[in-house]
């Protein structure tokens, strides 16, 4: 016995040791709690003051097939308050891995109280084109049919240098006229802002997939569905109810095909997970692990073993960090710190050079600047075997 407990020990000391050794890069770190963490490369795309707004949120941000970056969100130029405010969707390019970006280009333009827009969502269809995801008009909380908050698309063709004008798809969605039962008794809808889905795998292969949050007529409630189209964005479905009492959610797709949802909530995580390409729903359940603040996030896979998770690794709304799941979102560890402080909504995506990019909103939100943070994947598979001491096996 006592020689099984030194063979154990000593085990135990040559993992941790490989560990440390595997882990120390030239990465920054600081002390957290008591905890020292890795940082990464930053650089600020909008500062408070900058362009003619003191307030900038609601990042998403895509890197598309041909490398291009592409970093759209809100600018709110009057107010820091979400919609009915005047808020206009404006976007950024970068065509060397985010070093260098183009000027803001406005995508929509508000145009007074009740005539803004906001929440856009960015995906790329099978066929090369862009599309942006957002809604408009009225407050989603005094929403109605006759007065909605509406649901637009915009379509680039040209790797988001240049956009269609905006798609008004709300009576398809929701309400009296929606295209699905299961929505015709809601009074508004939103899209969860960050990244849209396509799916890889068939048999939906090249479906368009988005995470809405409907409100009910009968109660100031939110549920989750999921908008999708099949012609690369040209007519719209809804899927069943895929979580009662959500709110802003995002998809990813998994190794089998299933589709896996992550919805805000406050305290524990909500999820579920749909087998047909996102038109039926499970069972909803919760990450206990991730009890975060109520708060948008993003989602996506770094390797064939490893997913991501960018959120508040706090109750408040600061210390936004990426936490890694090897279980195919099963349970969730390691959070890596990008911002020690208040911090809010974040986006990723993988960048052309292998890197992971970060969209975030750092400061509160009724004032936060817009950083973006280029993550070298080893370093998150580094952070994960440091805290992980039996860490299953990921792909590097």
């Amino acid at each position: 016995m006592i020689r099984r407990i030194l063979v154990l020990a000593l085990l135990t000391l040559l993992i941790v040791s490989a560990c440390k050794r595997e882990s120390s890069s030239s990465v920054s770190a600081v002390s957290v709690g008591g905890n020292e963490v890795s940082r990464c490369d930053s650089l600020c795309l909008y500062a408070m003051g900058d362009y003619g707004s003191q307030f900038w949120r609601i990042p998403a941000l895509l890197c598309l097939d041909d490398g291009t970056l592409l970093a759209v969100n809100d600018k709110r130029k009057f107010s820091y308050k979400d919609l009915p405010e005047d808020i206009d969707i404006v976007y950024r390019r970068s065509t060397d891995n985010g070093r260098t970006w183009t000027e803001p280009q406005t995508l929509v333009e508000g145009a007074g109280y009740k005539h803004g827009y906001g929440d856009a969502a960015l995906v790329q269809c099978e066929n090369g084109d862009v599309l942006c995801f957002f809604v408009g008009g009225n407050g989603l909380w005094s929403s109605t049919e006759g007065d909605p908050i509406r649901s637009y698309v915009c379509r680039s063709t040209d790797s988001g240098q240049t956009w269609s004008a905006p798609e008004d798809i709300t009576s398809q969605l929701w309400g009296s006229q929606s295209v699905s039962s299961s929505t015709r008794n809601y009074k508004a809808s939103f899209f969860g802002s960050g990244n849209a889905l396509r799916l890889k795998q068939n048999p939906h292969k090249g479906r368009i997939m988005v995470a809405a949050a409907m409100c009910r007529k009968s109660a100031q409630v939110l549920d989750n569905f999921v908008v999708y189209s099949d012609d690369n964005g040209h007519t719209w479905q809804v899927s069943e109810r895929a979580f009662a009492g959500g709110d802003e959610a995002k998809l990813i797709e998994l190794r089998d095909g299933t589709v896996l949802i992550s919805v805000r909530q406050n305290g524990a995580r909500g999820n579920n997970r749909s087998t047909d390409g996102g038109i039926t729903w499970g069972t909803q359940g919760y990450w206990n692990e991730l009890t975060v603040n109520a708060c948008n996030g993003d989602i996506i896979r770094i390797n064939d073993t490893t997913l991501i998770h960018s959120l508040p690794n706090s109750i408040n709304r600061e210390n936004v960090s990426i936490f890694t799941s090897t279980d195919e979102g099963h349970s969730w560890h390691s959070p890596l710190l990008l911002i020690d402080g208040p911090s809010v909504y974040s986006s990723l995506t993988l960048l052309a050079d292998g890197s992971v990019g970060c969209y975030v909103e750092k400061g509160p939100d009724t004032g936060s600047e817009l950083w973006l943070y280029c993550i070298d994947v080893n370093k998150i598979i580094a952070n994960y075997k440091k805290s992980c001491i039996f860490a299953p096996l990921i792909s590097e």
